[in-house]
């Protein structure tokens, strides 16, 4: 399982909007948790409009093209836990 779990997450790239409406509903929190959740070979950054204001916090994982909405710090955990080391998508936020 390790090695599944190395592979998944070292191509993984995590962004973040940081775009006016993500900021105004609490994305810099959401990009502080991902980047306090050191996830080997996965990276994470702060991105520009993802062009789904309204829908924010919006965080979009690469390669994988998976959307996550209204993202709220306390649920970063979860997407690091199931969806960049354990390769399943958190259905309740996506």
């Amino acid at each position: 399982m390790s090695n599944k779990t190395q592979s998944s997450a070292s191509s993984k790239c995590v962004r973040v909007c940081q775009n006016r409406a993500c900021k105004k509903q609490g994305a810099a929190k959401v990009l502080a948790a991902f980047k306090a959740s050191v996830v080997p070979g996965a990276t994470v950054t702060a991105t520009g409009c993802l062009g789904q204001c309204g829908n924010g916090p919006m965080v979009l994982v690469l390669p994988d093209r998976v959307w996550y909405s209204g993202v709220r710090p306390h649920e970063v955990p979860m997407v690091v836990e199931q969806h960049l080391l354990d390769g399943q998508e958190v259905k309740k936020i996506l």
